[in-house]
């Protein structure tokens, strides 16, 4: 027997790209106005060589968050970094968040799964691009799973599957 694999990507949120990209982008124009003589060009070079890398990295970690369905497990990689691996049939419920705790998330519009083995975390927050095929696959595997989310809006606010 064949193991199909589903993947998603995870939902961009302009709001949280750009809230978390602020003190990136302050940082160096800062450090370039404020007053300096010919001695402090090279260490104002430096923080502006290394704000940039750092900023480069980040938007890489957000825009490479993934969610995998393999079998009966969900894993959970941020770029090359396995995250999570979620045994599917410990899924109890998926409900709408917007809880802005750290997550393998990149948007503030969440799901929440709760889970059965009340281990280290009660819930994990994920943030598919397509929810309604990302439930359908869950529930393929586990039929038990309560779904408490309400059907998505469209509008003009969502550019592609970016957030507000």
């Amino acid at each position: 027997m064949e193991k199909s694999e589903k993947v998603f990507r995870s939902r961009i949120s302009v709001l949280l790209l750009g809230l978390m990209l602020v003190p990136f982008i302050a940082m160096p124009i800062i450090a370039m106005t404020t007053p300096t003589n010919r001695n402090e060009i090279i260490p104002v070079l430096l923080i502006v060589l290394i704000v940039g890398v750092t900023l480069a990295f980040a938007v890489v970690l957000i825009c490479r968050t993934l969610y995998a369905i393999e079998g009966n497990k969900l894993h959970v990689n941020v770029w090359m970094i396995p995250f999570a691996s979620i045994e599917i049939s410990d899924i109890v419920s998926v409900e709408r968040s917007y809880n802005p705790l750290s997550s393998p998330a990149s948007s503030l519009k969440r799901l929440r799964l709760g889970l059965r083995k009340k281990g280290m975390f009660p819930y994990v927050l994920v943030s598919p691009v397509r929810e309604e095929e990302f439930i359908e696959a869950l529930k393929a595997v586990n039929p038990d799973i309560e779904v408490r989310v309400p059907p998505s809006a469209k509008g003009w606010w969502r550019i592609q599957d970016w957030d507000i």
